[in-house]
């Protein structure tokens, strides 16, 4: 076979039209979708970014009582830093620039949530939880422009950071209001 043949076909076989459903031969295609699609979770056809933050949340409970300050952030970088070319690589693949089904961005910007919120009562995980998901799914400002003007793996991992800020802001506001 011809090399230029065999490299169409590969390109091909990793190609997917914008709105065409995912598959798990897509998912297990490449260990950059394995991770950019949270595990799988990014292909639920419903609220994929929701799951991932579920993921996020899920994975942070279970992790917590085994991992100090310095292992999160260290995980915590090294999510983001990972992320930036496997949702690249993920995005790439599907043909669009972020891709819904693309959650790990969610995943790790809501461990920062919760690293610096715990310990904290179910309840206040929740309202973390619910924060975070307006903030990622409204785009207010800044995290709009962040969205807009930012773009490859970096601007896919970016936006959903700044959505953690904005929910560890809020946080630190309704704090501050309600200890007078």
């Amino acid at each position: 076979m011809h090399p230029k043949t065999s490299t169409n076909i590969n390109h091909q076989a990793h190609s997917k039209k914008p709105g065409q459903r995912l598959t798990v031969r897509f998912l297990f295609s490449h260990p950059a979708h394995m991770l950019s699609l949270g595990l799988g979770s990014g292909l639920s056809p419903i609220m994929p970014g929701t799951l991932g933050t579920l993921l996020g949340w899920l994975s942070f409970v279970a992790l917590h009582r085994y991992l100090t300050l310095e292992h999160w952030l260290a995980l915590i970088c090294l999510g983001f830093l990972v992320g930036i070319p496997a949702c690249a690589y993920t995005a790439k693949a599907l043909n669009m620039s972020d891709p819904s089904a693309v959650n790990w961005d969610e995943t790790v910007a809501f461990w920062l949530v919760l690293l610096f919120i715990m310990p904290a009562s179910f309840g206040m995980q929740l309202a973390a939880f619910l924060i975070f998901r307006f903030f990622d799914m409204v785009k207010p400002p800044p995290i709009r422009y962040f969205d807009q003007h930012v773009k490859g793996g970096f601007g896919i991992m970016l936006d959903d950071i700044i959505a953690a800020l904005c929910t560890l802001l809020t946080f630190a506001i309704w704090a501050r209001l309600t200890s007078f």
